[in-house]
């Protein structure tokens, strides 16, 4: 365990990767823990706006701190395989993994996995870049994993609907009625819950942490690409939204402080503090069988985290 004089846990000097570091909640994060002195990682799918970021951070930063930048398309798994292998080529051991990037689409579309979208870069891209990078992270000997989560996995009270993971009902005439894309959202939320509740099962005693948070409801630019009406239902709740400063609170404290112990592996947080997610997030049969359909949905039926 890498500590400061006091002994106690402390983000200088050790390595994170952050996807979704370009704006809002991310950002926010990214520049607060490059202040701390971490050395960031920062995936993102556009490497001109991810240089510049990156640019930014280390001047803030006075220099003495590295940023390197990683391209991938959350959308892709072939992308995420490849920017996975080169950071486990560039880096021998990833202190903290940041898994919050997210999206929401209000129509149905599919990756050329044949993937429904919200679903695989809210829920599959997380989960399948955390495995492929474990070794990595247990190369640290005393590693967290942090999923950017959202209360509004409660909307998906009747669980995760596995015998329509493409969402066609979600997207259907009907299931559009009836809020389909807001739900689907909140099923991939939820899953963020139950993937982390699973992974922390499947970690422990390796040393490797998993925790997920909800940041609340922020100001940024998310649901920006879905027409006129998202964009108009978004300005007008910023009136009532945390800043990104304030919503990427939780994700710093957990990334640098004694707050995640083994003890409580696989939690969810919010503001700074153990929270109680929705009783279909507490399912832990539905954990166990989320991550078996996400190992055949991702390709990694031979997942690297332990346990079954």
């Amino acid at each position: 365990m890498r500590t400061d004089k006091n002994g106690k846990w402390t983000v200088n000097g050790k390595n994170v990767l952050i996807t979704g570091a370009t704006s809002g909640i991310g950002l926010a994060a990214a520049k607060e823990l490059a202040a701390r002195g971490a050395n960031l990682g920062i995936v993102a799918r556009n490497r001109e706006k991810a240089n510049e970021v990156a640019a930014m951070l280390r001047s803030a930063a006075g220099g003495g701190v590295t940023v390197d930048v990683f391209v991938a398309d959350m959308a892709s798994q072939s992308s995420i395989r490849r920017a996975a292998a080169e950071i486990s080529a560039k880096w021998p051991r990833i202190d903290v993994l940041i898994n919050n990037a997210g999206a929401m689409y209000v129509k149905r579309i599919l990756t050329e996995e044949g993937i429904e979208m919200t679903w695989a870069v809210n829920h599959l891209a997380p989960f399948l870049l955390t495995n492929l990078l474990l070794d990595r992270l247990k190369e640290a000997g005393d590693a967290r994993i942090i999923t950017t989560a959202s209360h509004g996995h409660k909307m998906a009270r009747k669980g995760i609907d596995f015998e329509d993971l493409s969402a066609k009902k979600r997207f259907g005439a009907l299931g559009m009625l009836m809020g389909g894309a807001n739900l689907r959202y909140g099923e991939t939320k939820l899953a963020n819950v139950l993937f982390t509740a699973e992974l922390g099962r499947r970690l422990e005693g390796t040393g490797v942490k998993a925790a997920c948070f909800d940041p609340g409801l922020v100001a940024t630019n998310f649901n920006q690409e879905n027409g006129w009406m998202a964009r108009a239902t978004m300005a007008a709740m910023k009136r009532f939204s945390r800043s990104p400063e304030q919503g990427a609170e939780t994700l710093v404290w957990l990334a640098d402080s004694d707050g995640m112990t083994e003890r409580n592996n696989g939690c969810y947080y919010k503001d700074k503090q153990i929270a109680v997610p929705s009783p279909a997030a507490r399912d832990s049969d539905a954990a166990r069988r989320l991550w078996a359909v996400s190992e055949e949905q991702a390709g990694t039926l031979h997942s690297q985290a332990n346990g079954a």
